[in-house]
């Protein structure tokens, strides 16, 4: 009698929804002799879901799903989850740790894609476009005078492989580029020049964010730091909700302070629709920064060559 295949659950929606059968890139996993779950088609799977999912799975090509430590429990025979992008915000990383599961994390693969999403919002925000064609498609006809980026100062906060993407497509298209990251310098040969997080929020007409949370829990952008940005700047967040302050977001726009806040990252997917989403001078998309054709296949090819390598399957890091 034949021995049950080891199977691999797949839970990312942008390959559930298109169906696992549809998806090339998973089929190093079928070729190694893995037989693939699926979660729910297109939508995050609930927590009720993943503990029934879950349970005799080896490994699991994660999306951003709430991964806790009741589900981790009941994951007996997991060894690794494999993050179809960069973070792990989701994973209760502990819990993990305690039942000796690997978490890897596919690095840079939607780069591109959430670079160039931060770019449309930027110049979206800088041409007035939103409200612009809202007052078109109520029969109305306002123009507001929109900004070059040429005369803009961009600063761009992190600068790992999101950020440093981001940096090198606004100076390509002539903006001055400021940069803001502890831990990382920009490239040698870059035209981004490195500043400290006060001089980046007090010169920039543009503060674009790409870095991981505080580790304390506070947002980086509170009341008192958002007070110290330019006037009229135009705040863009792709990367972490709780990197800033909602209610202190929310006042910079009533006051002025801010033109426009352009967000793709929320606590909770729909997120409740708060004053600060609901404000005329808000941009909101619904997570598409890593959602391009080509973003998903890097990230798929990268978060499978993670499993195969953790599950011992020859494949060579």
């Amino acid at each position: 009698m034949a021995l049950p295949m080891p199977r691999v659950l797949i839970t990312p929606r942008s390959l559930t929804q298109a169906g696992l059968s549809a998806i090339p890139e998973l089929d190093p996993l079928r070729e190694a002799g893995f037989e693939l779950v699926t979660g729910p088609a297109g939508r995050l799977p609930a927590e009720s879901e993943l503990l029934e999912l879950v349970p005799g799975c080896v490994g699991w090509l994660a999306g951003v799903e709430k991964i806790g430590a009741d589900v981790l429990d009941a994951a007996t025979d997991l060894r690794v989850i494999s993050r179809n992008g960069t973070g792990v915000d989701a994973v209760d990383l502990a819990a993990a740790s305690r039942a000796g599961i690997r978490v890897e994390r596919a690095v840079g693969a939607n780069a591109r894609g959430v670079a160039e999403l931060t770019v449309a919002l930027v110049l979206g925000a800088l041409r007035q476009l939103p409200w612009s064609a809202a007052a078109v498609r109520a029969g109305g006809w306002r123009r507001w005078p929109g900004r070059e980026l040429a005369e803009c100062r961009v600063g761009v906060v992190g600068l790992g492989a999101v950020g440093a993407e981001v940096a090198e497509l606004f100076a390509a298209l002539g903006a001055e580029v400021l940069g803001y990251d502890p831990a990382v310098a920009p490239a040698e040969g870059s035209l981004v020049r490195a500043v400290g997080m006060d001089e980046l929020l007090a010169g920039a007409d543009v503060v674009t964010l790409h870095a991981p949370p505080p580790p304390d829990g506070r947002p980086l952008l509170d009341a008192a730091r958002l007070r110290t940005v330019a006037p009229g700047a135009v705040l863009v967040n792709t990367s972490r909700s709780a990197l800033v302050d909602d209610d202190a977001v929310l006042a910079a726009l009533n006051s002025g302070g801010l033109t426009a806040y352009a967000v793709d990252a929320f606590d909770a997917e729909p997120p409740e629709l708060t004053d600060l989403l609901r404000h005329e001078r808000v941009i909101a998309t619904p997570h598409l920064g890593g959602y391009t054709g080509a973003s998903v296949r890097r990230s798929t090819e990268q978060a499978v060559h993670n499993l195969l390598t953790v599950l011992d399957t020859g494949c060579e890091e």
